[in-house]
């Protein structure tokens, strides 16, 4: 086993502090989504401006007054599971899974093929925000009604959010770190820096990081409700519920999800010919230290963390091609981030293209970065943004250049991923295209 010294630190940027960072690319790209289940699906309806939000099927909703939600329809969940452990685990695990078997057999990595110390250098990075929430309230409402029988004897393992990685880990083999980020709407972009880093720094070679969530559930729908977030004007309309940088947008739809991606060093993938979508150039990531949901209003730690993902990635504002926003569909956070793409970008805010990937998925929560991601990756190498739908009539306090409602050709070379969480944590993502 080749045991790997670490560089000499130095100071610098965020991403390379280190005398040597190893580039990091992504090779391999799978996802399981309101709008289609795999990549080709997710792109079509992404470029046709599909919406996912639909009334809650899953659950009985008469008592609620928010009715609506973006599930994923017709997802075989049973299938990604051995028999003996489908009622062991949450729906978080089999929506990963599926999402990283697609993303391991489009980068033509077999990890059954993999020697022993490949495996060792081979990790798992997710993030979420629930993990196992929904998971938990089900196996409570078995225990507390008397019928504890059909509950699961790994409640605790399972409910846990570190459990999710290691169902990977385990099911493909791979002896690498196997790790959750959990920071709310920001875990699956901070997941899948923290996954970059540990191979530009040659700790692991190559890594699965992405982010999952499935937050609709009785009580997790209850809790979101109670905090006023939810939007409930559009229960007889869900496909025009979320609207992000409308004005008359009124709350988040929640939604679910899965997106992975493999990441390996830039010289490995050209040498064995994989092909490449984009690299990770720059990472920012601030706090407002302000509030438990609620942004600062002048958006001051958004922009600074757009700022830092800029400059560790060496990019100037000017350069960057498409911002996908976080677009949640509330009045503060879109009026906020858009105050914060001008502090970050000035005048260069007006004169590029950016988009809102939940006016058609929804919220996914903990996945909400990824989700995005895996959007603007479509983008850099379709050469076709997508839309911002059911932007019917701009905020005027809203006034960039959204995609409203179609999406449009366009060279994305350089791009900036964009993502604002509970507790006020901002995180920002640079992708670059080779």
């Amino acid at each position: 086993m080749v045991i790997r010294p670490y560089a000499i630190l130095r100071p610098a940027s965020m991403f390379s502090n280190f005398t040597r960072p190893r580039r990091v690319v992504i090779t391999g790209f799978g996802c399981v989504t309101p709008i289609g289940i795999g990549r080709d699906a997710f792109w079509h309806s992404l470029k046709t401006g599909k919406s996912g939000v639909s009334r809650i099927k899953g659950f009985d909703v008469s008592d609620s007054t928010v009715k609506i939600a973006a599930e994923i329809p017709e997802f075989d969940w049973e299938s990604q599971l051995e028999p003996k452990d489908r009622k062991h685990v949450p729906r978080t695990v089999p929506l990963a899974l599926a999402a990283a078997r697609e993303a391991v057999s489009d980068s033509c990595i077999d990890p059954q093929n993999l020697s022993l110390e490949e495996k060792q250098q081979f990790g798992v990075v997710l993030g979420t925000g629930g993990g196992g929430l929904s998971f938990t309230e089900k196996q409570f409402a078995y225990w507390f009604s008397g019928n504890a029988g059909k509950g699961s004897i790994y409640t605790i393992p399972s409910s846990t959010h570190g459990g999710l990685s290691s169902e990977l880990s385990m099911v493909f083999g791979l002896h690498g770190l196997s790790h959750v980020v959990s920071t709310g709407c920001t875990s699956s972009t901070d997941a899948i820096f923290y996954a970059a880093q540990h191979i530009a720094l040659g700790r692991q070679d190559r890594m699965l990081a992405g982010g999952v969530d499935s937050p609709i559930a009785r009580g997790i729908l209850k809790g979101f409700e109670v905090m006023t977030v939810l939007t409930k004007d559009w229960n007889d309309e869900p496909e025009r519920a979320s609207r992000p940088f409308s004005k008359d947008r009124s709350g988040i739809v929640i939604g679910e999800g899965s997106w992975v991606f493999v990441l390996e060093t830039f010289d490995d993938a050209m040498e064995r010919g994989a092909k490449i979508y984009a690299e990770i150039a720059g990472y920012g990531v601030t706090c407002d230290a302000y509030h438990r949901v609620r942004l600062e209003e002048k958006g001051v730690e958004p922009a600074r963390a757009m700022t830092l993902a800029m400059t560790d990635s060496g990019v100037a504002p000017e350069e960057v091609d498409y911002v996908n926003l976080h677009g949640t569909s509330t009045q503060l956070n879109d009026r906020i981030e858009t105050q914060a793409v001008k502090l970050a970008f000035g005048s260069h805010a007006y004169k590029m293209p950016m988009s809102a990937t939940k006016s058609q998925i929804g919220h996914p929560q903990g996945a909400t970065g990824a989700a995005g991601i895996g959007a603007t990756l479509l983008a850099m190498n379709k050469g076709i943004i997508a839309p911002t739908i059911n932007l019917e009539e701009p905020d005027p306090t809203c006034d960039l250049d959204y995609v409203p409602n179609l999406s449009r050709p366009g060279i994305v070379e350089v791009a900036l991923c964009n993502c604002i969480g509970f507790g006020s944590k901002n995180s920002a993502l640079i992708l670059k295209n080779i």
